[in-house]
């Protein structure tokens, strides 16, 4: 007999276990390259050719139909990939980690129609692994925690398959055991109930060990990510219209959080380079950077290294704010005007005669710092009673390329009223504000002159056309000027209390120089209309809250972190320790107090006291019998007024008979009728006075007979006469005789 005669219930079963794996492959396959698409930074025909394939591969799975590669045709495949992947390292993608990943998934497609042999089986396995590794090497957002908690359930899932496929082929337990052929339903219940356990027992030992074990900030695999739009647009040399490109986008860039700020109520410019050098079409500039050292606490000292020449500006308040960058690929601190002070974990920074500040240490880029900025406050006065001739030094801040006649007569038309340089200034950013109109529409080729297009044709652009404009105009009338490249605003996150600066928030402005007063902002930009706020909107300042800790804790969490957490913890533990010993030394004390208040009042006012608890038993004893005082005093009423209630004053005053009956000697019995009761009477007056009032009690209670009811009391009464006490004892004398 074959195996299969003897126990089918068992090939059945084997077979199961071999379609579920299978399957739960597929979706670790699946899983995978998800996680890697997500992550935005794999190509379009990657994503669409591994696509196919994988969707190729399902319907398989579902239609029970298997195409296998033979091997010998996958060797050749992967030698032949060898020069592909060399042709796409040097010429196609130019990158190792593109050309690595595309490498992964040619591996991966050909694995899955490939499968023959259990080393297959764990090649797929570890190359989703890969695109999990790759996916986390391409992106730091939140998203990443999702897709890698749905890669480890299906993980757990696989292995465990995995484990009683290779036991069901090694011991050929299922054949040897029929209690095993039990329907394949129960497997699939056991793996759903265990899977999620187990994952959610890896992911909690995980971030124990990642939380408590100490870790160090690294640059690890942070050359090879992807170069993003804003770190172009923020470098020493700028062609209009980048900023716009920019703005194009709403990816978050950073959050910025200010100290003592629970309202939002900044809306400052997030200085990032200034640039001099204007050939009508590229601004640029060519300082020369200067190396800060770091002070004693490893901060860096900005402010004299900024400009000398800003010295006698008349500086506001302080504020100090905290910066979370996300990977954008920059090396520029963006900071709030009139920088004093940088602090984080950089080893190098240098700055320059722009005002903008640099990272220059490769091996930490720039995630986070912290920094503090004065306001600056502008004496109007001041800058209006200011020299109109530039200083010496300045010329490189005069310099303009071939412009079209019409830009330096506009600026003098406009600025004709005005009597100082600052208010020509004043005059040119209200012009271009107030004439002008605001779009991000850019045209689809850059004009020979930009700005003379922009001015008199256009009539329309986005910021960096109107700094432009203003700084160019602003020169042609002996005014030093620049433009700065930045970012203005940001949206406040009251969940965090922080300000969200997206990519859309990219800015430029004007900065005029003033003999005395240094360099003064200017925003020729119209106001652009506030977003509205809708459900949508505030769900999404949550997920930011969700991203903004995952950056913060995750993917930043370093020593430093760590070193946080055991303060906050140990301050936290000290503070309710402390408290709950003041709180218990506070109640001792209330009860010291108490306790000699009463043993005062006991001993000087005894009498009082003494009253006092009287008055309380009284009263505690009229509350505890107040039921009772309330019926006694009904049924005294009823008693006194029959005919209000005949029945319910019959059964009062019958109830008080049979007690003065048992008082005088004769007891009625549960099991009597009143007229068993009557008959068990042998004095013959007292049973005649009873029957009377027998017969009145049963005609008021039972026939609700009023003048029954009311003749009652004077019945009792008869029963109770002296006369019949006395007959009553003689009679008892009589028969004890």
């Amino acid at each position: 007999m074959t195996e299969a005669s003897i126990n089918p219930g068992g090939i059945t079963m084997a077979k199961a276990i071999e379609r579920y794996f299978n399957v739960a492959l597929y979706l670790l396959v699946l899983c995978g390259f998800g996680s890697l698409a997500s992550t935005g930074g794999l190509d379009l025909p990657a994503v669409v050719l591994v696509g196919l394939a994988l969707a190729l591969r399902g319907g398989q799975l579902l239609t029970r139909r298997e195409f296998v590669i033979p091997e010998r045709w996958t060797t050749i495949l992967t030698l032949i990939y060898v020069f592909i992947y060399f042709a796409d390292y040097f010429f196609l993608s130019r990158g190792f980690l593109a050309a690595s990943v595309h490498l992964v998934l040619f591996l991966l497609v050909v694995r899955l129609f490939s499968l023959q042999r259990t080393r297959d089986h764990y090649l797929l396995a570890a190359l989703s692994f890969l695109m999990v590794l790759a996916a986390a090497v391409l992106t730091v957002g939140s998203v990443f925690l999702l897709s890698f908690a749905a890669f480890l359930l299906v993980a757990v899932v696989t292995f465990v398959l995995m484990e009683m496929r290779h036991s069901v082929a090694a011991e050929h337990t299922l054949a040897q055991d029929p209690h095993l052929a039990s329907p394949t339903r129960h497997m699939v219940y056991g793996l759903l109930a265990i899977a999620p356990a187990l994952m959610l027992m890896i992911m909690a030992g995980s971030f124990l060990i990642f939380f408590f074990l100490p870790r160090v900030s690294s640059r690890y695999l942070s050359a090879y990510t992807p170069t993003s739009d804003v770190s172009t647009g923020f470098t020493d040399r700028v062609q209009l219209g980048r900023i716009g490109q920019i703005q194009q986008s709403s990816a978050v860039v950073m959050h910025i959080e200010i100290q003592n700020d629970l309202q939002g109520a900044y809306d400052l410019k997030w200085r990032g380079v200034a640039l001099s050098a204007f050939d009508g079409r590229v601004w640029s500039n060519s300082y020369d950077q200067t190396q800060v050292r770091p002070a004693g606490d490893g901060s860096y000292r900005l402010a004299p290294l900024v400009d000398p020449r800003d010295a006698s500006v008349v500086v506001g308040r302080s504020i100090r704010y905290r910066v979370l960058m996300e990977p954008v690929g920059t090396n520029v601190f963006f900071l709030a005007e009139r920088p004093q002070s940088l602090t984080g974990n950089f080893r190098q920074v240098s700055t320059d005669a722009g005002g903008a500040v640099y990272n220059l240490d490769a091996d930490h880029p720039i995630n986070r710092y912290e920094a503090v900025s004065q306001l600056p406050e502008t004496d109007i006065d001041e800058l209006r009673l200011a020299a109109n001739t530039a200083p010496v030094g300045m010329d490189g801040y005069l310099k303009l390329p071939p412009l079209d006649i019409r830009i330096s007569k506009l600026a003098e038309e406009i600025t004709a009223p005005a009597p100082s340089n600052y208010d020509k200034a004043i005059a040119l950013e209200r012009y271009l504000s107030t004439r002008f109109g605001y779009t991000l529409e850019l045209p689809r080729t850059l004009p020979q002159d930009p700005l003379a297009n922009f001015l008199f044709e256009r009539k329309k652009g986005h910021c960096e056309y109107f700094a432009s404009s203003m700084a160019v105009m602003l020169r042609s009338l002996r005014i030093p000027s620049r433009i700065v490249t930045g970012f203005r605003g940001g949206e406040y996150n009251d969940l965090t209390g922080q300000y969200v600066v997206r990519a859309s928030d990219a800015h430029s402005w004007v900065e005029a120089y003033f003999p005395g007063s240094g360099w003064i902002s200017f925003d020729p930009t119209p106001a652009g209309s506030l977003p509205t706020r809708t459900g949508w909107s505030r769900m999404q300042l949550y997920v930011d809250a969700a991203a903004s800790f995952w950056r913060e804790w995750i993917i930043n969490y370093d020593v430093s972190h760590q070193r946080t957490l055991g303060k906050d913890a140990a301050s936290s533990s000290r503070q309710f320790f402390d408290e709950a010993r003041r709180w218990i030394g506070r109640q001792h004390r209330a009860m010291l107090r108490s306790a000699r208040r009463a043993h005062d009042h006991f001993t000087n006012f005894p009498v009082r006291w003494l009253s006092g608890i009287v008055v309380f038993a009284a009263v505690l004893i009229t509350l505890l019998n107040l039921r009772r005082l309330v019926s006694g005093l009904r049924d005294r009423s009823l008693r006194a007024h029959p005919e209000r209630a005949p029945r319910e004053s019959a059964a009062l005053w019958y109830d008080r008979m049979v007690g003065r009956m048992a008082r005088l000697g004769w007891r009625k019995s549960p099991s009597q009728t009143p007229l068993d009761f009557v008959a068990a009477i042998q004095e013959a007056a007292l049973q005649k006075k009873v029957a009377r009032f027998t017969r009145a009690y049963e005609s008021a209670r039972f026939g609700k007979s009023v003048d029954n009811a009311q003749s009652l009391p004077e019945l009792f009464q008869d029963i109770t006469a002296p006369e019949t006490a006395n007959s009553r004892k003689t009679s008892n004398r009589a028969a004890a005789s």
